[in-house]
């Protein structure tokens, strides 16, 4: 049941594929699946060679298992160059490439790409749009671009 939950999730925002590297346990439940970290891999849409690695508390137990639970807000991100870096089409400044549902109702985990043209460089930012304790947790990477490979930018 649980791995249907993350393939909806996705379809209902439209968003880009997420693909589940591994996970860890970190606490065992008696009924329902353990509590965990997951690690997934997000291919960023609309630039080529480049990979956000993920990683985030799932939540387990009856509530993880039905697709109720709220998951923590924390995420930590590493976004890598995988292959030769190309931009097919020119993207905006700043832009959300992934969105995902991590309660029923008011929480999101988010991933923005912005665009440091002084330094050609993308920039990713992972954060949960659900302010805890005055501020929204958030992890934060970048990938530089080859100097000879110029970021086509939307005006």
């Amino acid at each position: 049941m649980r791995h249907l939950v993350l393939p909806l999730a996705l379809a209902a925002a439209g968003a880009a594929h997420a693909e589940t590297i591994g996970s860890v346990d970190t606490v065992f439940k008696f009924i329902g699946p353990d509590h965990k970290i997951v690690i997934d891999a997000y291919d960023d849409p609309h630039v080529n060679g480049v990979t956000c690695y993920v990683s985030r508390a799932k939540t387990g137990g009856l509530k993880g298992a039905f697709g109720v639970a709220e998951d923590k807000s924390e995420a930590s991100i590493a976004c890598r160059q995988v292959g030769p870096i190309s931009i097919p089409k020119p993207i905006p400044e700043q832009d959300e490439i992934f969105n995902e549902r991590i309660s029923l109702i008011f929480k999101k985990l988010r991933i923005v790409r912005m665009v440091d043209a002084k330094r050609n460089t993308l920039v990713y930012l992972t954060y949960s749009d659900r302010v805890i304790e005055g501020s929204p947790q958030n992890s934060v990477t970048a990938v530089p671009v080859e100097r000879g490979t110029v970021i086509p930018v939307k005006k």
